[in-house]
């Protein structure tokens, strides 16, 4: 009896000793992966991770996935992904990387979500979103899902603060195409094209024009598509 419990301890102890030695030499293993970069910052912004630690980036500082990303009311921001996407985010910003998988090897395995919680951005897609499946893309936000598939595209959040816009969600078009759906139905909208959803019920809308948001950037940010499709002082400022 006493040698088997003597066995147990040996083998407890041994156990504990490789998993410190693990800890010591392998800590890289246990890290979160760094997917993507900040490429540009005009102002303040937070990254809140999955274990809600939150820690203030700046230029070259590494997003993990599981990360909602803030900015400030002045802030622009652009993020670098490793699959050559990138994001800009607009002030007043509140952007979550909930889902990220690229394989340089692996197209099939391609995946990316994003959800837009408040505020505006625009993306232009990377490697996920143009090989691999059709639907290894999408932008989450309450009113609708988007799936893209090699686009450059805006989205803006108004909620009480686009003048007289009506409250919603709108995207632009700059190039490719997105498919918008909702409990309310799909709509498809490709270059040139302006959209509106109401609430997540509504039917995505296909708008005649642009309804009167600036969808330029600051030139410190990054350059708008040459059809930008907006003035430069809409007054509609998103939060």
């Amino acid at each position: 009896m006493i040698r088997k419990k003597n066995l147990k301890l040996k083998i407890t102890a041994t156990s504990l000793v490789l998993l410190s030695l693990l800890l010591i030499f392998c800590p890289a293993s246990f890290a979160a992966t760094t997917i993507g970069k900040v490429t540009h910052l005009s102002g303040p912004m937070l990254a809140k991770n999955a274990d809600n630690k939150t820690r203030i980036l700046s230029i070259d500082s590494g997003v993990e996935q599981g990360d909602t990303l803030v900015t400030e009311k002045r802030t622009y921001a652009r993020i670098k992904f490793t699959d050559n996407g990138e994001v800009t985010l607009r002030p007043n910003t509140q952007f979550k990387v909930s889902q990220y998988a690229f394989d340089q090897a692996k197209p099939k395995e391609d995946s990316v979500v994003f959800n837009l919680v408040k505020g505006g951005m625009r993306s232009v897609t990377g490697l996920i979103g143009k090989r691999g499946d059709q639907d290894s893309y999408r932008l989450a936000t309450e009113n609708a899902i988007a799936g893209v598939r090699g686009t450059t595209y805006e989205c803006k959040i108004c909620a009480g603060n686009c003048g007289s816009l009506p409250n919603g969600l709108y995207f632009f078009v700059a190039a490719g195409s997105i498919i918008v759906s909702n409990s309310g139905g799909s709509q498809t909208y490709s270059t040139g094209q302006y959209a509106y959803v109401a609430s997540p019920t509504s039917i995505p809308k296909i708008l005649p024009g642009n309804p009167g948001i600036d969808f330029t950037l600051p030139k410190s940010v990054g350059d708008s598509p040459k059809d930008s499709g907006g003035p430069k002082d809409s007054g509609c400022v998103v939060r």
